[in-house]
């Protein structure tokens, strides 16, 4: 799912601005909030948007992800997909088809 040149062209990007020394976890975790927030105020007022800046917004907390993931040691397709077949349990299709409710509700 990601690509490599992305991972790679972000990390050369951080080193080039000597801004590692600024990505704790912690601060890559408040960074992906925020810029998360960003992307709900384009929402905010309106079921309509500009996906030019929807993109942008995304383009920015998936960055701050990556950015985490690389730090953590953790690959990103890799945590995905154990996530989804935890999830993958606990919503089965015959009971969760089309439905909202919580995997405790179904």
């Amino acid at each position: 799912m990601t690509d490599e040149d992305a991972k790679g062209a972000l990390r050369a990007f951080v080193e080039e601005r000597d801004w590692g020394q600024f990505h704790s976890p912690e601060n890559l975790a408040k960074s992906i909030v925020i810029e998360a927030a960003e992307l709900l105020e384009e929402f905010q007022w309106s079921p309509e948007f500009d996906p030019q800046r929807v993109r942008m917004e995304l383009a920015d907390v998936l960055t701050y992800c990556y950015q985490l993931a690389d730090r953590l040691g953790a690959d990103p397709d890799e945590i995905v997909l154990e996530k989804l077949e935890i999830t993958r349990a606990k919503y089965p299709v015959e009971t969760s088809r089309g439905r909202s409710a919580k995997y405790d509700q179904l």
